[in-house]
């Protein structure tokens, strides 16, 4: 079984299976399996939703840095899945609010996105992934072309979005979303970097 059947077949399993956990977890939690969701249950799954959703954007972005400082290009064969499961995270938080919190009460829901700035900057994001994940596809990919990419760019800004809206939702302990900006700050700091650097005369961009 040569490298590249080892990643389909053993490494990408087991990554989905790993991806899966914490999701499991809050079902779990839910069901009273693993212990329970304290006072406020329905706060508890958003908030794993939305960590887990950072997390994920964060690790997800933080692949072609690693993969260009290792040259481990194998790493990019990782980075949908990720994504997707970024979006799927992102998705299960995004539905604990609307059914959940909301009761799919539409004057509420309304009143919360317009009124309420942290969760308009989170319906963004969610957008955002929605579009990236629906043409996350080859065959679209291929129809979009350069588009393609400059949708998928829109990745970094899901991430300050997502860091945006979890600052402005805790009320006093923000250390959670200081460590998250700053991961995204030095995922930025790398992005521009390279870009400056492949921008000067006489070099060539490497491969994505």
């Amino acid at each position: 079984m040569n490298t590249l059947q080892q990643i389909r077949f053993v490494w990408k399993p087991i990554v989905f299976l790993i991806c899966l956990i914490p999701a499991l977890l809050v079902v779990a939690a839910t069901v009273g399996i693993s212990g329970d969701l304290g006072a406020n249950p329905v706060e508890a799954v958003l908030d794993r939703f939305g960590n887990w959703a950072l997390g994920f954007i964060m690790i997800t972005l933080g692949v072609t840095p690693l993969r260009r400082i290792t040259g481990w290009n194998w790493l990019l064969r990782f980075r949908r899945m990720l994504g997707l499961f970024t979006f799927f995270y992102a998705l299960m938080h995004f539905v604990t609010w609307l059914v959940l919190d909301r009761e799919l009460r539409l004057s509420d829901i309304i009143e919360d996105l317009t009124e309420r700035p942290f969760i308009t900057l989170g319906f963004t994001a969610v957008l955002l992934l929605t579009a990236m994940a629906i043409t996350s596809f080859t065959a679209l990919r291929r129809r979009m072309g350069r588009n393609w990419q400059k949708l998928h760019y829109s990745a970094y800004a899901v991430g300050a979005l997502g860091v945006w809206h979890y600052w402005w939702q805790v009320k006093k302990d923000v250390t959670e979303p200081l460590i998250y900006a700053a991961v995204l700050t030095v995922l930025l700091g790398i992005r521009l970097l390279w870009s400056l650097k492949h921008k000067k005369p006489g070099r060539h961009r490497p491969p994505r």
